[in-house]
């Protein structure tokens, strides 16, 4: 790393340093960066074994030390060391998947789930310093359709699949031996596809993007499963929801959704949504794919169609700031999902 990268990354003092990796739709397919107060540093090299080809998902491991990404071609799935000087020897990607729509590590480390398009829809492998492990068992009840994004828990306790067709999220018990028997379904269903699941930091609280309006549904979590259905925000996204994250702290909620103004966030607390932030003065340029808030819940940066295919802005408790500059190097075709870290 540079003496400049490392002076723009504060990384005196055991400073941490953080990163940003947009998933894309056309080659490379994967496109990472420093990330600092100041916004996007100089574009990483590509890695030598390519990203599956039309990106859809990208998330680091919990302790930072690996990517993966998931996409529409061969291999579907591949993961990557990662470090300060960015990507490493691509790790074996597991056999017998297809088209990749999401990923997710759990947060213990020890595991990865994959959502695609083919049954069971949904596939979980462990994972170590080694990479990808033997593939765990699938849930005895699937997914009813192509699983189109996938969150753990915070506690890694419990996985949550979202889907095409209803009741359009399926959740489980999630331990060391895998799968375990599917939570009863909410009693208030999504009301269309599933596009996208988190939970909230603090396990409470998980919450589905989807088509058709209200276009958000949130609900309360705990080892039960889910609880009666959080009021639907005063001021709805428009148009279905595509991507959704809380803040590290749990007091924010952002929607990244198919109409302008493509990204919408809300106050987030025990009681549910507050009152809808200001739109950004300077807009995503189309589809809002991803959404991810920075570890230090200082940024807030939206992967869209249309270029540049990354805007990124500041977080605070007012909302919104303005619009950081766009990446030197831009990620090439549309932004379709964005993930930090810090390492």
């Amino acid at each position: 790393m540079s003496i400049a990268r490392k002076l723009m990354m504060g990384s005196g003092g055991g400073k941490k340093e953080q990163f940003i990796a947009i998933a894309s739709s056309s080659s490379p397919h994967i496109a990472t960066y420093p990330w600092s107060e100041l916004g996007f540093g100089t574009k990483f090299s590509n890695p030598s074994t390519a990203a599956p080809s039309s990106g859809r998902g990208v998330a680091f491991s919990p302790s930072g030390d690996a990517l993966a990404v998931a996409g529409l071609g061969d291999p579907h799935l591949i993961a990557y060391p990662w470090s300060e000087s960015g990507f490493g020897t691509a790790f074996g990607s597991p056999s017998g998947l297809a088209t990749g729509n999401a990923l997710a590590f759990s947060p213990s480390g020890d595991a990865i789930a994959f959502a695609y398009s083919a049954s069971p829809f949904i596939a979980a492998y462990p994972w170590s310093a080694s990479g990808f492990g033997t593939k765990f068992s699938n849930p005895s009840t699937l997914p009813t359709s192509a699983g189109l994004g996938v969150a753990f828990s915070p506690s890694s306790d419990a996985l949550a699949v979202v889907h095409s067709t209803s009741p359009f999220i399926s959740a489980y018990p999630w331990s060391a031996s895998g799968f375990g028997t599917k939570f009863s379904n909410p009693s208030t269903l999504p009301a269309g596809g599933g596009n996208a699941v988190t939970f909230s930091p603090s396990g409470d609280a998980i919450a589905v993007g989807h088509f058709n309006s209200p276009f958000i549904s949130a609900y309360p979590w705990s080892a039960s499963g889910f609880g009666t259905k959080f009021s639907n925000p005063g001021t709805l996204p428009v148009g279905g929801g595509a991507s959704v994250a809380f803040s590290p702290s749990g007091d924010a909620i952002a929607v990244g959704h198919y109409s302008s103004p493509f990204i919408s966030a809300y106050p987030w607390s025990a009681s549910g949504f507050g009152t809808k932030f200001s739109n950004p003065s300077t807009l995503p340029s189309n589809v809002g794919f991803g959404v991810a808030f920075s570890p230090s819940g200082d940024a807030l940066a939206v992967a869209h169609a249309n270029s540049p295919n990354v805007t990124a802005y500041p977080w605070s408790a007012s909302g919104f700031g303005t619009k950081f500059s766009n990446p030197g190097v831009l990620p090439n075709g549309d932004g379709r999902a964005v993930a930090f870290t810090e390492i």
